[in-house]
């Protein structure tokens, strides 16, 4: 949902860029939130236009939300170039898309529990980088382990909820979400998504 007032961001490198980004929100959670806009900052560090896509999705799950968040990301992927996706929660639900057109992909709390998302992340064969928490009730520990492999990197934070907070310790969340933006960080830095 778009907010009054409050502007669409573009985080943009020093210098050409060497692709796009598209930060996907969730449900509840807005591009501007921290673990999307620290994503998106890191990501300009290394070289990449991250912009936020604002939505407005619909109030409950059905057979079509996949449909519908196709439908959002689709259009808001670059048209040349370099592309990369951004999803948090119900933005992983474009993970179909990526895998079809085998674009690198960062999934912050995936939907694990939905086949179509397991199923699209294991069948990209582009660069993935999975974070949860292992007390999100939609990640799954041993799904997220089964896609670890060369091209997909897992990163799980022990007692992080969907949010990756902390229930009852604001400290012990602000640290989970320094290790978001580290795994970020670092995943970019590997060259696993080489900068040109």
């Amino acid at each position: 949902m778009r907010v009054p007032g409050v502007e669409p961001m573009v985080f943009e490198p020093r210098g050409a860029a060497v692709g796009t980004a598209v930060l996907v929100p969730g449900r509840g959670y807005s591009p501007h939130a921290p673990l999307l806009f620290f994503t998106g900052l890191a990501l300009a560090q290394h070289g990449w236009r991250a912009e936020q896509h604002w939505w407005d999705p619909p109030r409950r799950e059905s057979e079509r939300t996949t449909g519908w968040v196709r439908g959002e990301v689709e259009p808001a992927l670059p048209s040349s170039g370099r592309a990369l996706v951004v999803g948090k929660s119900l933005g992983t639900l474009a993970a179909p898309l990526a895998a079809e057109r085998r674009l690198p992909a960062i999934w912050l709390t995936p939907v694990l529990g939905m086949a179509e998302v397991v199923e699209a992340i294991a069948a990209n064969d582009a660069p993935q980088l999975l974070v949860g928490g292992s007390a999100d009730e939609l990640w799954d520990s041993r799904v997220a382990r089964d896609l670890a492999g060369p091209t997909c990197t897992v990163v799980e934070i022990p007692g992080a909820d969907h949010g990756l907070l902390m229930p009852g310790d604001v400290i012990r969340g602000a640290e989970a979400h320094v290790q978001v933006v580290r795994a970020v960080d670092d995943w970019m830095s590997s060259g696993v998504v080489p900068a040109s």
